[in-house]
């Protein structure tokens, strides 16, 4: 097989390289440690469906990071890995407890209710944030067969506002979940970001305190795609296997999946994009504190950047960087930094920002 550095294609180029914006981190191209690893990984034949060397190789990483009773089950996308760990912590009458700003309940399209088969139990929450009086709001009635049981409390690390949970607060959350007999699952999808904010391993918020199965991110911190559901009690859990491929969710070709963690897991590679991606919603939220008209709306904890600004000026800035309104009527805003957001990327956007704030 020809070596892929001097392999010509007749695909060409579509798109301007050097632009990039603060809309999302799934923006971003892949680390080129990520490509790398791809084309290692290319060439010959593997066992398919997950028997292959790297996906084997990918489990001893785990172990590492998370323990020797952790087991990966490597899925294409974020969606898929939440649908498919809620379902294997739920019975067919289950509710999930989570906040109403999670992504499971606000960006995957009703999928964990449409095709997890389980309710939503959703409680409102000043950060993105539950605490153990909080998930009390929907804690209740397993009793009672005219409502949804609740089964499991879903948290996000970071959450969906930026802020991230410390250690103690995810203890807290276990220990009240478990005590009422009920499971606890993390979406990790910026699991890295989380880690990095805190300084400490992601074993410190996820086993370490009790969390039972982690959606662990890839895709957000410089993978192509893929992401893991990774079950942390296995006695939490059943019939993964079984559900990975009734959720859709089982790659053929599953070592270009793993070795993508692998790339990310091994050394510190999910680290340094995290603390670089952290870095500059650091030094945009810096920037942009100092200009009058516009205000910081969250703790900046991660890579994201919250702010609240004239619907107008955010207008015109987005014909120059793509970015999302995140509460359109209130003028809310929500900036995202990637593991390649560069410096001047940072201090062009902030510029612009004065410059359209001060017409």
């Amino acid at each position: 097989m020809a070596d892929p550095a001097t392999v010509k294609t007749d695909a060409r180029r579509h798109h301007d390289p050097r632009v990039r914006g603060f809309a999302s981190d799934n923006y971003a191209g892949a680390h080129p440690e990520i490509l790398a690893a791809l084309a290692l990984a290319n060439g010959g034949h593997q066992v398919a469906y997950g028997g292959d060397d790297y996906t084997e190789h990918l489990q001893r990483l785990v172990h590492s990071h998370f323990g020797s009773s952790s087991e990966a089950f490597p899925v294409f996308n974020g969606t898929g890995a939440n649908v498919l760990a809620l379902q294997a912590l739920t019975d067919r009458w289950g509710a999930v407890i989570c906040a109403e700003s999670a992504h499971i309940n606000v960006d995957e399209g009703g999928a964990p209710e449409r095709m997890g088969g389980l309710k939503l139990l959703t409680v409102p929450t000043p950060d993105g944030k539950l605490t153990p009086e909080l998930i009390d709001r929907q804690a209740y009635g397993w009793d009672d067969e005219h409502r949804a049981m609740p089964q499991v409390v879903s948290i996000t690390q970071n959450t969906e506002l930026g802020t991230v949970y410390t250690p103690d607060e995810i203890r807290a959350i276990c220990d009240h979940a478990h005590g009422h007999g009920m499971k606890v699952h993390l979406d990790g999808a910026r699991i890295a970001n989380a880690a990095a904010s805190l300084d400490v391993p992601m074993r410190a918020f996820t086993n370490a305190v009790g969390v039972d199965v982690l959606s662990f991110g890839g895709t957000k911190n410089g993978a192509i795609f893929g992401e893991a559901v990774i079950v942390l009690d296995p006695d939490a859990v059943r019939a993964m296997k079984h559900l990975r491929k009734l959720s859709m969710q089982l790659a053929s070709k599953m070592r270009f999946v793993s070795v993508q963690l692998e790339a990310l897991l091994s050394r510190d590679l999910w680290l340094r994009n995290a603390r670089h991606a952290n870095a500059m919603a650091q030094r945009l939220a810096e920037g942009v504190r100092g200009v009058d008209g516009v205000e910081i709306l969250h703790p900046v904890q991660a890579n994201a950047v919250f702010a609240r600004l004239p619907h107008a000026v955010s207008e015109r800035l987005q014909k120059r960087f793509r970015f999302y309104f995140w509460d359109e009527p209130a003028g809310d805003v929500r900036w995202m930094c990637s593991f390649d957001t560069a410096e001047e990327d940072v201090d062009a956007f902030v510029q612009a920002l004065k410059e359209e704030m001060a017409k």
